[in-house]
């Protein structure tokens, strides 16, 4: 495998540096687009994203009537069938619900759904579903999770107010990852360790939004010590790369205001995060570049099973950044993106 980070050859100038297409798995929208929207809301997003260094990424839906979750995942089929110049590769669908506690929706819809082998059989036959992020501590939650296992989704732990004890039986069904730890779940208390508790002391794979809203740089870093595969994920919303006003999640009004995303009653709702800007974020805050190359781009690679960094043979998906770290060229399946 060639290396994460190649320095630009002798003839170039000096400092320049070729990085590997970055990966987002939790993203709903960009560039005033939303997930939730169709077909042209997707590639409208794709298209925002790839201009901002990821290359690759998986379109995450938002807790909404069924109805509503099967137009998106059509959409999400269409896109990857047809793949068009400029767009990343939308590699799959992060189905973030609906199987989710009603008490931690957090800035999701409310429209939750006990886990049902049903409902998740109708959703997987209509686009590749790859995570799945679910509460644990709901009823038949453990045989979905082993469901899921069996065909190769990766499930996650998240929204959720499960306790230590059911978080654990979660893990030994299946459960793999954490969904924006620390958000949108039960908290670490020295006598009831929560699902937080249960990812520091047996996780391995867990999202984390770098964006300086959701988790404290210490934070951050904290849990980048703890957990060996902690990786970074936008959670970015419609409204990232726009303007203040209001945007679209799924059937939410949100916020773009003071660099965050808010629902009217002022809790956070999702990013306005790009990966490239998550990249620097962590190297702001004391991240080598080694290390937040392999948050944004290997690790969450390597989670789904996709080509790692600069592969002989790979999908040729790089970045290249001038002395200053600043992005100056993005390519995807070898192809310059047009940058705007």
């Amino acid at each position: 495998m060639v290396r994460a980070i190649v320095p630009l050859g002798a003839s170039g100038p000096s400092g320049r540096r070729i990085l590997p297409g970055l990966v987002d798995l939790h993203v709903h929208g960009g560039g005033g687009a939303d997930v939730m929207g169709g077909e042209a809301a997707l590639r409208r997003m794709a298209r925002f994203h790839a201009q901002h260094g990821t290359t690759a990424l998986l379109a995450t839906t938002v807790t909404a009537p069924l109805e509503d979750l099967e137009a998106a995942l059509l959409a999400v089929r269409a896109v990857m069938q047809e793949p068009r110049p400029g767009e990343a590769r939308v590699v799959g669908v992060h189905l973030e619900g609906p199987f989710i506690h009603p008490e931690r929706l957090g800035a999701q819809p409310p429209y939750p759904l006990l886990p049902d082998l049903g409902v998740m059989e109708r959703l997987l036959a209509l686009a590749p579903v790859r995570v799945v992020t679910l509460a644990p501590e709901l009823p038949g939650a453990l045989e979905l999770i082993a469901f899921l296992r069996a065909r190769g989704v990766r499930v996650q732990q998240g929204h959720t107010r499960a306790t230590y004890e059911e978080a654990r039986a979660a893990l030994e069904a299946g459960a793999e990852g954490f969904t924006h730890l620390l958000n949108a779940m039960s908290p670490l208390h020295h006598r009831a360790p929560g699902v937080v508790g249960l990812a520091l002391e047996r996780g391995i794979w867990a999202e984390v939004i770098p964006d300086g809203l959701h988790l404290h740089p210490a934070v951050l870093r904290l849990l980048a010590r703890a957990l060996p595969q902690v990786y970074a994920v936008t959670d970015a919303v419609a409204a990232a790369g726009m303007p203040e006003g209001e945007y679209r999640l799924g059937r939410l009004r949100v916020i773009r205001r003071a660099g965050g995303v808010f629902l009217p009653n002022g809790a956070l709702a999702g990013s306005t995060l790009t990966q490239y800007q998550a990249l620097r974020n962590l190297l702001r805050w004391g991240f080598s570049l080694v290390e937040a190359v392999d948050m944004t781009a290997l690790r969450p690679a390597r989670y789904l099973g996709l080509a790692e960094g600069l592969t002989v043979g790979g999908p040729a998906d790089m970045l290249v950044l001038d002395e200053n770290f600043d992005l100056e060229e993005v390519y995807i399946a070898g192809r310059p993106v047009p940058r705007t």
